[in-house]
């Protein structure tokens, strides 16, 4: 119970942190590409705003003038320089002057006015021509094709293409990325650490207590042992002298309920210490077994039991807990089921044999059915039953079936009581059964 306390505890702090780091990191990255593609859109905008077409010839070798390149200052080449009141152009130049640009001007026609290839040892006159296509068949004023980043303006009398490479500012995003991953996993990996720490501290005063309260049952239940004998016989001491009285039958009834509480209480004690040895085990034929005194009590009460149990499920367990655990379930169905129909059945899901017992009961509320396996906790109508029933039993069943690595659930739906069992089988066994009948 604590080890999944623990492992609670583990998984809610790392996966609140997990959750907000992954906030957190996808804040950053996200903000950080939408400025770097603002910054983008601008420095495209000053480029086209400076763009001019001119009317020149094929070469520079004619005119004696080099093609205007990207690092050229303001004011040299094809590109006006920057107006100096314009705070938005001036605030982008640095970034301006070291950008890459490439850009495709079209007459109104379609006709290919002008490329202008800023690195022609990393772009085609082809492949610019088949970006800016690109770019206009998405019918957007910007954005992205493969690793440009593009602007569309109408200027006088043509269309101008404008492209920015982002292939280092890619690149750039990637390496920040792989470092967020890094970092993330490495304070991801510590945060594990100290919370299992943290899981540790916190659950250490609730099991040492349940150790304490543990050990009072155990060593309660081993003391009471001596008295309810020494009143045993003492009450038969005094029958054997005085003869019979309704105050010595009161008297041996109730040390009898004594008896019966202190031997509910060490098993109690046992199975949830799970200091039982453990062997293979053949559910199907355990339950079986159980199932057959249960339907002639069933019969006596004017009731029956019917049973769909699969063969050939195999366990790891102790034999005799698993036999309380399935006596304890029909015993409260017996006991406590307003019907004539018990329904059992054992049957395998995935990995797991479900052990699953219901009745006939008065209603439950959802507060009710979820205490129904506390300790001495039993509903106002049992408390008025007659019998030896303390609100220990489905405790104790609830303690074997933990012990076993199993769980049990109680559920209320259409008049009745299920309870549902689930123990984790043992394939081992089941392939070499399988393996032996073939």
């Amino acid at each position: 119970m604590f080890k999944r306390t623990k492992r609670s505890i583990v998984f809610a702090v790392v996966g609140s942190l997990l959750a907000l780091m992954a906030v957190a990191l996808t804040t950053i990255f996200v903000s950080n590409h939408l400025a770097l593609q603002r910054e983008n859109k601008e420095i495209l905008q000053t480029y086209v705003e400076r763009y001019t077409l001119d009317d020149k010839p094929d070469t520079p070798e004619e005119t004696g003038l080099p093609n205007w390149e990207p690092n050229t200052p303001p004011g040299e080449g094809t590109v006006p320089p920057i107006p100096p009141e314009d705070d938005r152009f001036r605030k982008n130049e640095p970034a301006f002057r070291l950008s890459t640009f490439y850009s495709v001007a079209y007459a109104q026609d379609g006709t290919v006015l002008e490329v202008r290839n800023g690195n022609e040892n990393l772009q085609s006159e082809e492949s610019l021509l088949e970006l800016a296509a690109t770019a206009l068949q998405k019918d957007k004023r910007s954005g992205t094709v493969g690793s440009m980043s593009y602007l569309v303006e109408e200027k006088d009398g043509y269309t101008l293409v404008a492209m920015l490479d982002g292939t280092i500012s890619n690149k750039n995003q990637l390496m920040l990325v792989r470092l967020m991953l890094i970092i993330g996993s490495a304070t991801l990996a510590a945060l594990v650490v100290i919370s299992i720490f943290i899981a540790r501290r916190i659950v250490r005063p609730l099991e040492e207590n349940d150790k304490r309260q543990k050990r009072f049952v155990s060593d309660a239940g081993h003391e009471l042992k001596t008295p309810i004998a020494v009143i045993s016989a003492n009450s038969e001491l005094l029958r054997r002298q005085s003869g019979g009285s309704e105050w010595l039958d009161n008297i041996d009834y109730e040390n009898e309920r004594m008896s019966d509480l202190v031997k509910q209480l060490l098993i109690l004690s046992h199975a949830e210490n799970g200091d039982l040895p453990k062997e293979p085990l053949d559910l199907s034929q355990l339950v079986s077994g159980e199932v057959l005194p249960f339907e002639s009590l069933a019969f006596e009460n004017g009731k029956q039991i019917e049973a769909a149990i699969e063969e050939n499920l195999a366990v790891e367990g102790n034999a005799n807990q698993l036999r309380q655990l399935v006596s304890i379930l029909l015993d409260n169905a017996l006991s406590h089921g307003s019907g004539e129909e018990i329904a059992l059945s054992l049957r395998r899901e995935k990995h797991s044999a479900v052990l699953q017992v219901s009745n006939t009961a008065p209603e439950m509320t959802a507060a009710e059915t979820a205490r129904l396996f506390d300790r001495f906790y039993r509903t106002d109508e049992a408390r008025n039953e007659a019998g030896a029933h303390y609100g220990l039993g489905l405790s104790i069943a609830k303690a074997v079936t933990e012990a076993h690595g199993g769980t049990i659930r109680a559920a209320y739906k259409d008049g009745k009581a299920i309870f549902t069992v689930t123990l984790p089988m043992n394939e081992k066994i089941m392939a070499s059964r399988s393996r032996t009948e073939r």
